[in-house]
């Protein structure tokens, strides 16, 4: 409320003569006069304040994209699928019990299919659950294996939470290496994935999954498949 308040005498004191001088409580008579006369001055001093506050989100977002590009696109460490030479690349952060990352997934699928220069940065960001953290480190362990894109699509596929016996049950039927899963879960690279994509997540702002960024455009929440060619092809318009 204080600083709907505060918006509310912006629109009010431009207009006011000897604005300088005024004292707080000269602001606060002037503030509630002015809303006597006319009530709606609080709906678009609260408008006002959305704005600012969304021209500083979106400027706080800018930074931290031209500050961590690199982090973001070009980790060694995060899997990479689609084309890895790609012209325009997709970063998902994603949770393997999140419905709505789930039902990414066909979409994601069809933007593969449908461009052939896009590569897609996957950001393992295990926040809802043991099941879920269980699930984020054996999908990164099976990279060992060469079969992360295999697991990937099965862990997305899945029916039901990703807990330690569902994880493991899928990781057979794709034909992985149990007992090297189970070892290479506990490698160092995969503690600094994880650690990574929380870093970069609240740096960015994200609260959830799926969520994206691809080129200067963040997309929280749930896209389809239109729309991520829409945001690619305005990526590669900006290179």
């Amino acid at each position: 409320m204080k600083n709907i308040l505060i918006s509310t005498a912006m629109l009010i004191i431009p207009f006011t003569a000897a604005a300088d001088e005024l004292t707080e409580d000269r602001i606060k008579e002037l503030v509630l006069e002015a809303i006597r006369e006319n009530p709606g001055i609080v709906f678009e001093a609260a408008q006002l304040f959305e704005e600012q506050q969304q021209a500083n989100q979106a400027l706080a977002a800018a930074q931290v994209l031209a500050s961590e590009r690199d982090a973001l696109e070009r980790d060694p460490n995060a899997p990479v699928l689609g084309n890895p030479d790609g012209d325009v690349t997709v970063v998902e952060f994603f949770d393997y019990n999140c419905p709505y990352c789930r039902r990414v997934k066909p979409h994601m699928e069809a933007l593969l299919a449908a461009d052939p220069n896009v590569r897609v940065v996957y950001r393992e960001w295990p926040i809802l659950g043991e099941g879920s953290v269980f699930a984020a480190r054996a999908a990164l362990a099976s990279r060992n294996q060469g079969k992360y894109d295999e697991f990937h699509w099965a862990m997305m596929g899945l029916n039901g939470r990703a807990e330690e016996a569902t994880v493991i049950s899928a990781a057979e039927k794709i034909g992985l290496n149990i007992a090297q899963l189970r070892r290479d879960m506990n490698a160092p690279e995969i503690d600094e994935h994880i650690q990574t994509s929380m870093r970069l997540s609240r740096a960015i702002g994200f609260s959830g999954t799926p969520s994206f960024v691809i080129g200067d455009s963040l997309a929280p929440g749930l896209i389809d498949a239109e729309q991520m060619i829409s945001l690619v092809n305005q990526a590669r318009a900006n290179n």
